[in-house]
């Protein structure tokens, strides 16, 4: 035991043990739900989120435990919360909160750790965990005395909003978090006095040269990414394009922003806008591979980088302006600022969208044919197609794959903002489930539909029994080639055809049957006009559901074939 602390795991009136600190300290966050796999260490939490009211989703792996707290995190605007034993049960972890690392989003990882007492004795399942994964978060650390363990979990949170969002990280040695301490001098943050607002809205001058950028331009041009939905930023960059007359390209969790068909949405003509434009705004999105690192970008256009991280404005790429702030105060001042202008440019802009309309109608000219293709095996473009007007406004979309889910990325369009959720920049397979989890529990009356690689959803798969377990239904569409075809087409261009299969070609699993075998509902498709059918009655019968669809092995994605993701 740590020295000076009672040797007890019970709370009272007087006492409080270090599991119902966490509890309390999630409370106060707003955490209503963890996700968790368990573990002799870290039980005592669980008895603690039973008396605060907090619910416990418990998996079959911890990757998803570390997924679902990201996915929460994405859906709610909170931070999500995951709850992992010591040891393998940690390291299993890491990739989810790898993944939130690189798509900026807030959850707090509470890890166990054997006990202070046996500290470097090879105790069970010990690790330097912290060492591990302070590379990978915002913020790492050991509760060293139970009357820290609620003082330290809202520090984690607060370092997990500071800046550009990220994951935090605590591990709780087991004497620790079992322990009690008197009340009195256990320090309990108060909710709501422990962090400040994050609603920076950058430089005024800066600001005001912003707006006279935008009135002066003529062939602007605005990139709508992730940063937009973390900092519920929809309704003002909405407004902003309205009145000023941008057009509009979104990327990530910032798709939706703009519903389809409205005449500011725009998605097909991004190459040719940022070749053409005069000024290219970019609002909460690096500089990063899906962005060229920036090359894509015309030398010519005057550049502005808005981001809640200092680090990432100018990073790989030279700028002309560069804002660091929330995306929602920044846009809502640039607004403002633009509006002290007689003629703010508006008016004049629209030869440029007609311009830019015409190139959107001519890509989808192009693959028209191809996403009614009556082929089989199933042209993925004909899948994607059917989920899409499969939609409704309340569908959240998840992408879970490759090249499945890079064909989906060019077809469907949510008609909500927050409605779409993929892993990000780190490319993390396994997410889809555990996003379907969290979304469905956070949103129950959303509707929640799932594309899947037959690859990815094999990685997380399982915890299809954990949704039928929990009650919670979804739409799920298994993309089904029996390859991890994204990386096959790389092999095959790379090595011929007769080495391009190695390591890359699954086999020909029926996922319907696997949907039946755990509670689910299941329907097998090789027959494209039987998509449509199958999706409705995957959505009427009210159960976890996977359709497995046959598609062809030799179509690829467009940015599969260029390799985009590893120039």
């Amino acid at each position: 035991m740590a020295e000076g602390t009672p040797n007890t795991s019970t709370s009272s009136d007087t006492t409080i043990s270090g599991g119902h600190l966490v509890a309390k300290a999630l409370k106060a966050e707003g955490v209503d739900v963890i996700y968790t796999l368990c573990g002799g260490h870290i039980i005592d939490i669980y008895d603690g989120c039973a008396d605060e009211g907090i619910d416990v989703i418990d998996v079959r792996h911890e990757q998803v435990a570390a997924h679902a707290a990201d996915g929460y995190a994405r859906i709610t605007g909170k931070p999500g919360c995951a709850v992992v034993t010591a040891g393998p049960g940690t390291t299993d972890a890491v990739t989810g909160i790898a993944n939130a690392y690189r798509a900026e989003s807030p959850m707090l990882v509470i890890g166990g750790q054997g006990a202070l007492s046996q500290h470097k004795m090879g105790s069970l399942q010990d690790l330097p965990h912290v060492d591990m994964i302070s590379p990978i978060s915002k913020f790492a650390a050991t509760v060293p005395h139970t009357e820290r363990v609620a003082d330290l979990v809202s520090m984690a949170f607060r370092e997990a909003l500071n800046g550009a969002p990220g994951p935090s990280f605590l591990e709780i040695p087991r004497d620790i978090l079992d322990a009690s301490v008197p009340l009195d001098k256990a320090r309990i943050p108060e909710k709501g006095r422990y962090r400040a607002s994050t609603r920076q809205a950058g430089d005024p001058a800066d600001i005001e040269r912003l707006a006279d950028l935008i009135v002066r331009s003529e062939r602007p041009s605005i990139l709508l990414g992730n940063q937009v939905w973390t900092t519920r930023a929809t309704d003002t960059s909405v407004e902003l394009v309205r009145a000023l007359n941008i057009p509009a390209y979104m990327n990530g969790a910032g798709r939706g922003t703009l519903p389809p068909g409205d005449p500011h949405h725009f998605q097909l003509s991004r190459r040719y806008a940022f070749t053409n434009s005069d000024l290219i705004i970019i609002v909460g999105t690096p500089f990063d591979f899906r962005m060229g690192y920036g090359k894509r970008l015309s030398p010519d256009a005057t550049v502005v980088q808005i981001d809640l991280n200092y680090a990432t404005v100018g990073k790989n790429r030279d700028i002309d302006l560069g804002l660091v702030g929330d995306a929602d105060a920044i846009l809502s001042a640039v607004l403002q600022a633009t509006s002290g202008y007689g003629d703010t440019g508006a008016q004049g802009r629209k030869t440029w969208l007609e311009e830019l309309r015409t190139k959107e109608q001519e890509a989808l000219d192009k693959r028209a044919h191809l996403l009614t293709s009556d082929s089989t095996p199933i042209h993925p473009y004909r899948l994607v197609n059917e989920i899409n007007e499969f939609l409704t406004e309340d569908s959240i979309y998840v992408g879970d794959g490759g090249d499945i889910v890079t064909f989906s990325g060019q077809v469907v369009q949510p008609k909500s903002p927050g409605h779409w959720m993929d892993p990000g920049p780190l490319g993390t397979l396994g997410v889809g489930i555990p996003f379907v989890m969290a979304a469905k529990q956070a949103l129950p009356h959303k509707e929640v539909v799932a594309l899947f690689g037959d690859g990815a959803f094999s990685l997380t798969g399982w915890d299809f029994e954990t949704l039928v377990r929990f009650d919670l239904p979804f739409v799920g569409i298994v993309g089904n080639n029996s390859s991890m075809n994204q990386i096959r087409y790389g092999q095959i261009a790379k090595y011929g055809a007769d080495r391009g299969e190695i390591g890359n070609t699954l086999g020909d699993v029926n996922y319907a049957e696997f949907a039946r075998m755990l509670g689910g509902h299941g329907e097998e498709v090789r027959d494209p006009a039987d998509i449509a059918p199958a999706l409705r009655r995957a959505r009427e019968s009210g159960k976890p559901s996977l359709i497995n669809v046959w598609i062809d092995p030799e179509v690829y994605a467009p940015g599969t074939m260029n390799q985009t993701m590893y120039k």
